[in-house]
This record gives C-alpha cells, sequence and structure tokens, in this order.
C-alpha cells in the first residue's frame, strides 16, 4: 500500500507538477518567463553592455545576469563583443550574421549557430568584449558554467509543471534563437521599412516593439547606436525603452544617451554656422525630410509622367523605388534607368542632384566648416530658385535648423 501511494504520488507529480496549473495558467507563465528574457536581452545585454547607451543599478543588473544564465546561457561579454562586431563590421564579409552576405536563410535558421561560432573567436572577444562584468560570480559561475544554469531552468519547470514543463523549457531555450538570432538579425536586415537611410540594410521590421522587447525597430537602432530609445516616430512604440523609463523612475537606471531630436528656429531666415552644426547632427533627419519631398514631388510628376504615356507603369513603380534609394548604392543599371526617367522630368532630375549635393556637405571631411557653410547656403538659395515646391518648402525648412 505504502509503495502503491508513493507510486500513485511520483506519476501526480510528473503529471502535474507542484502547481497542479491549468493549460492557460502554463501558457501565461511561458509568456511572462520568455518576455523576461527579452527584456533582459534588450535592456542589459544590448542596450546597457553592448552599446552603453545606459547604466544600471546593482539591483536590475544582478538580476538580468542571473536570469539571463539560468534561461539563456549566454555570457555577456561573448554577447556584447559578437554585436559590438556587428555594428563594426556590417554587410561586410567580416560580419557575424549578415543577410547580405551571407544569405537569409542561412541566418534565419542558422542565427544561433553563427552566434556560437563567433562567440569562440578569441580575437573577437579581446577586441570588442571590453568593459564587461569581470566579478567573481561572473568568472566562477556565469562564465565557467554556463550550461548548468539552463539546466537548472529544466528542474525548476519540470518541478513546477511536470512533464509538460519540458515543453515549456523548450519554448525558453527556442526564445531568443528564434526571435533575436533569427528574426532580428536575419529579416532585420532584409525585409521592413526604413526611418532613415543610413548606410546597411537595416530594417525595422514592424513599429510596435513588444514580443521582441523593442528589437523590431532595428533601422532606428542602426541609425542611432547608442540611443536608449528604439522608437522614433510618434507611431512607434519600444516596450524596452518604457522599462528603462520606469526603471529610471525608481533610480534603478540612467539614461546616458538617446537619439538627437532636432530643434528649428523659424525666425530664422539665413543659414549659419549654427544652422550646418545642427544640419551635420542631424543629418539622418534631415534626410528622413527630404525623402518625403522626393515623394511628394513623384506624386505630381506621375500626373504628367502618365499623361505622356511614353513609359510603362512598371517601370515607374520600380524608379519610384529607385528614387528613395541612397545615390550612392544605385549599381550602373539602375542609374541608367534614373537617366531615361529624368529625360522625361527634369523635376525629379533635379530634386535627385540636389539630393546628392546636400549629402556632400557632412561628406567633405576636408572643407573647412566657412567652406561647408557656403555650400549650405548656395544650396538653398538654388533650391528656393528651383520653382519646385516641395524643394523650396525643404529649403525653409533646412534653413531653421538651430
Amino acid at each position: 500500500m505504502i509503495l502503491n501511494s508513493m507510486f500513485d504520488a511520483v506519476l501526480q507529480f510528473f503529471a502535474h507538477g507542484l502547481l497542479n496549473a491549468s493549460g492557460w495558467q502554463t501558457l501565461i507563465y511561458t509568456l511572462v518567463v520568455t518576455h523576461i528574457t527579452i527584456a533582459s536581452v534588450t535592456i542589459f545585454l544590448h542596450r546597457c553592455q553592448a552599446h552603453r547607451a545606459l547604466d544600471l543599478h546593482a539591483i536590475p543588473s544582478h538580476f538580468f545576469r542571473f536570469w539571463l544564465w539560468l534561461t539563456t546561457g549566454m555570457v555577456t561579454k561573448e554577447w556584447a563583443a559578437v554585436h559590438r562586431k556587428h555594428h563594426a563590421k556590417c554587410e561586410t564579409v567580416d560580419d557575424p550574421h549578415s543577410p547580405v552576405t551571407r544569405g537569409i536563410k542561412k541566418v534565419l535558421l542558422e542565427g544561433s549557430e553563427l552566434y556560437r561560432y563567433e562567440s569562440k573567436v578569441q580575437e573577437t572577444l579581446d577586441k570588442y568584449g571590453h568593459g564587461t562584468p569581470d566579478d567573481w560570480i561572473e568568472r566562477n559561475l556565469y562564465t565557467r558554467f554556463s550550461w548548468q544554469g539552463v539546466a537548472v531552468m529544466a528542474i525548476i519547470n519540470i518541478s513546477l509543471f511536470g512533464a509538460i514543463g519540458l515543453t515549456v523549457w523548450a519554448v525558453q531555450m527556442l526564445w531568443i534563437p528564434i526571435t533575436a538570432a533569427g528574426i532580428i538579425n536575419g529579416i532585420g536586415h532584409y525585409w521592413g521599412y526604413r526611418n532613415y537611410d543610413c548606410v546597411d540594410a537595416s530594417r525595422n521590421i514592424f513599429p510596435f516593439g513588444i514580443l521582441i522587447g523593442g528589437e523590431e525597430l532595428h533601422n532606428n537602432h542602426h541609425t542611432f547606436g547608442t540611443s536608449a530609445k528604439l522608437s522614433s516616430k510618434w507611431y512607434e512604440f519600444d516596450i524596452g525603452w518604457m522599462y528603462i523609463r520606469i526603471m529610471e523612475m525608481m533610480g534603478l537606471a540612467k539614461v546616458k544617451k538617446v537619439a538627437p531630436a532636432p530643434k528649428f528656429d523659424r525666425e530664422k531666415l539665413v543659414a549659419d554656422l549654427e544652422t550646418l552644426q545642427s544640419v551635420i547632427s542631424n543629418r539622418y533627419d534631415v534626410m528622413a525630410k527630404y525623402a518625403r519631398s522626393v515623394r511628394h514631388t513623384w506624386h505630381e510628376e506621375l500626373v504628367h509622367l502618365k499623361a505622356k504615356r511614353q513609359l510603362e507603369s512598371s517601370f515607374l513603380k520600380s524608379s519610384r523605388k529607385l528614387l528613395q534609394r541612397e545615390p550612392g548604392k544605385l549599381e550602373a543599371p539602375q542609374r541608367a534607368q534614373l537617366t531615361e526617367l529624368f529625360a522625361h522630368s527634369k523635376t525629379l532630375e533635379t530634386m535627385h542632384e540636389m539630393r546628392v549635393e546636400l549629402g556632400s556637405i557632412w561628406e567633405r571631411s576636408h572643407a573647412s566648416r566657412d567652406q561647408l557653410l557656403q555650400q549650405l547656403q548656395d544650396w538653398c538659395t538654388r533650391a528656393e530658385a528651383s520653382g519646385i515646391r516641395a524643394l523650396q518648402e525643404f529649403s525653409l525648412r533646412l534653413r531653421s535648423y538651430a
């Protein structure tokens, strides 16, 4: 009888665990713990350690380190080093996980393997892993016994939920490899929308950064890499930033840097050195607004181009996309296509040429401040004399940067 009772108790334990939780309760637990893991990665590993965008109090810092040891087994120095190298070598053959050079399928399906390979390269750790935690617990537990943490997590889940706890644990173990190593590093450089035409192929996957802690706003992040806030437009939401602000109000975090917000002096009629400095500092905002002016001009010109019936709709559709691309990234066939388009629209040609000239203001490192200011003033004068409404309105806005 005693043996039977013990056997029944063991079966009951493996069937239901200590909590005897329902399916919904198990699901909620899984969503909560995976979300905590995402928050730990984006706040601690990414924004705090890799980019130094904020400082964390010892309490959340130690919690995040312990939680990541339990749920991922990732070592802080390794993660920060691999991510810093990704930014330093972005979209080149030395990028640890670029879909541009390695293919989207490789990064999407084998992103965690790419990370593990790079994390064992000592040169990467020595060059990019500086400034990460190097205290007793890091050396003797989190780094030395990195895989034992996830084993402890498996025991905890099985104890709480019984056999289904193994499934919960498997979801936890797959969460970061799928969402961060696969989706962010893969799709985040392959598909989505771009607020800023930065030098790499980064994309914002979705404007609401909740499921992956705000990392969905990947183009914003690559444009302003040291910003603790990843959202940029009014309609975008970064839940990681919300958590950071809450911790900051509680005295548990200190934000060091966010993306610059342009300021304007609408009374300014002439661009001066202050304007030049502001334009260069806010060049991504400048070019984003110029891209909007190009779009407005395109819609106005499209009516005339369609009326001429000399260009096919497919040609016009692809040309519109080329006009939005960074001119320096266009290949020979694409430049030839735009040349054909410009033969039918002097206005679009002017918009394109003025964009190239505007970008050269912050690319000419050999020019003096006075020379750059003269170039900016000449640009505004020609823009306002162009007769193109969108260009004239943009020039007036450009003068007011302060």
